[in-house]
């Protein structure tokens, strides 16, 4: 969506945070809201550019909507999102989009659900798992497979252990690479652990999103386990600068993963450049 006032695409609309939650010691959630209430309401697994005035601009997947605000979670890495982690409730920010094609969501429909996701890749997962909740008569089983680090880095407490466990038909397992003292759970890295719980993909679709050496090793798994190329759903969140196929920045192949993007069916990215 363009600035209202300019009708330029690469003009952001000035927002605020209205709300932060520190979800680990280097992310945290940033809820965005206008004068107006949302800025737009993206479909899941889309993203936004998200601007500090004097600082610079960046992509960042949306992770989640509320009927006034988005979701963004961020994690600390750089110029930008160190500024952004600075930031106080009531910071005025530049935010636009919302940009790529976001996760099928009406072709989903009637399957069961797989959610894989490690670290960070987790918030764009979280917008479909969101969703799929939302809409739960038209969805199977869901069932969220997630690891992290350490406890410590394990992002969405909240709905990994209180929230998601209690939605119907819906179950999730966590593992972390090493424990602490206080964790109980399983410990391992996420493709053995999900060769270990063994998903069948009969009417499944499985989404996947984390570390590219993860999400490596977890589409081999997935493909021992029977997957086909078509149940397997990823997102590129890469290069992406001017959010509208101009730049040329996140150009692969043919495909531009702003316009294009930034969810692809592992079908899809066999026909993608050795880059990838």
């Amino acid at each position: 969506m363009a600035d209202v006032a300019t009708g330029n695409p690469l003009v952001p609309m000035p927002a605020r945070i209205v709300k932060i939650v520190e979800e680990t010691p280097d992310t945290k959630t940033f809820y965005i809201s206008t004068d107006q209430g949302k800025p737009f309401t993206p479909k899941p697994g889309q993203c936004v550019m998200l601007s500090l005035l004097d600082v610079g601009e960046g992509m960042f997947s949306v992770t989640s909507q509320g009927p006034d605000h988005l979701e963004i979670a961020i994690r600390k890495v750089g110029v930008l999102t160190t500024a952004l982690h600075e930031a106080e409730v009531g910071q005025v920010v530049g935010i636009r989009g919302p940009y790529g094609n976001g996760f099928p969501v009406e072709e989903m429909k009637g399957k069961d659900m797989l959610f894989i996701a490690g670290g960070i890749g987790l918030a764009p997962v979280r917008s479909v798992i969101n969703y799929c909740i939302e809409h739960r008569e038209d969805y199977g089983h869901l069932w969220i497979i997630y690891g992290a680090r350490t406890p410590t880095d394990l992002c969405f407490k909240e709905d990994l252990f209180n929230n998601w466990p209690k939605v119907e038909n819906c179950r999730v397992d966590v593992t972390v690479d090493r424990a602490d003292e206080k964790w109980t759970g399983p410990v391992g890295f996420v493709p053995p652990f999900v060769e270990q719980l063994k998903p069948s993909p009969e009417n499944r679709i499985a989404i996947v999103c984390g570390p590219p050496i993860m999400i490596k090793l977890v589409l081999e798994t997935l493909a021992k386990l029977g997957y086909n190329d078509e149940q397997i759903i990823t997102t590129l969140e890469m290069r992406m600068k001017c959010g509208i196929g101009k730049c040329g920045r996140c150009n692969l192949g043919s495909k531009y993963i702003c316009l294009d993007g930034p969810v692809f069916t592992f079908a899809q990215l066999k026909l993608l450049p050795s880059e990838y």
